[in-house]
């Protein structure tokens, strides 16, 4: 049987590293999962958390190494349906939105559907990144990214564990975050991606301070902390869309540089 590379067609390889970290992060996505199957919400929470750190790493360690390559982001965007589409998805309606049948038979097929409509939300938001990688200015996100959007969830069902409110307690306002995150996803809104800036550039001391003031408060209450910061970009996108229309600018024209997921 003849080697390939005595042909003239070397087999082909992929970048291990890389790879290796976008493995661990759909790892961590589909831990949660089993996590939320077992009743171990808190667990399937941080799971979630710790695939946006891995997810985070990857591609900035295959810049880093110029091991980039087209196999790299297609299996990152598989990783990331998973850890921030079906992952968060499933661990709200084990937790939470199941509880709606305690209710009659049609909010109970509401509480799946929520969950359903997050999970194909999520896979709408990362193919609409796809093909609009190169055409949308890198320093906005066209929609809420699905990290975000998966923290905004996993962040609510963590602090609601920390305050033991039950998943029934809290399912109407589970529901009202779920869909919130479905349609942040797929609106048009822009969120400032803070990639606009080089890694060389300085920054002001305050925010230096600012960054060491947040890790406090993460160490003192970190499900509240990661939540309110959840909270408050998620909310960015929708006021800067009613500061524009008051103020009567239009959409600015996409740029050539890459967008995120």
């Amino acid at each position: 049987m003849t080697d390939s590379t005595e042909t003239g067609n070397p087999r082909r390889a992929i970048y291990l590293l890389p790879n290796l970290i976008t493995t661990g992060a759909l790892f961590a996505g589909y831990f949660a999962i089993v996590s939320a199957i077992a009743g171990r919400f808190e667990t399937a929470a941080i799971a979630v958390f710790v695939a946006g750190v891995l997810d985070g790493m990857d591609g900035r360690i295959a810049r880093l190494t110029n091991t980039q390559s087209a196999f790299g982001v297609q299996y990152d965007s598989l990783s990331d349906l998973v850890s921030f589409g079906l992952a968060p998805s499933l661990v709200m309606y084990t937790w939470s939105l199941s509880t709606l049948s305690d209710y009659g038979p049609v909010p109970a097929k509401i509480g799946w559907a929520a969950a359903f409509l997050y999970a194909a939300c999520a896979a709408l938001r990362l193919a609409r990144f796809n093909t609009q990688v190169g055409t949308v200015d890198k320093r906005y996100f066209i929609g809420l990214a699905s990290p975000a959007a998966a923290a905004l969830l996993m962040s609510f069902v963590w602090t609601c564990v920390d305050l033991d409110i039950s998943g029934s307690d809290a399912a109407p306002l589970a529901l009202a975050v779920t869909l919130a995150g479905a349609g942040l996803m797929v609106s048009r809104m822009r969120f400032v991606s803070f990639k606009g800036r080089n890694e060389s550039d300085r920054v002001p001391f305050l925010a230096i301070l600012g960054a060491v003031l947040v890790f406090v408060a993460l160490a003192i209450a970190t499900s509240r902390v990661l939540l309110g910061i959840a909270l408050v970009y998620a909310a960015s996108g929708p006021i800067q869309a009613l500061l524009r229309r008051r103020r009567g600018d239009g959409e600015q024209p996409p740029s050539t540089q890459p967008g995120q997921t």
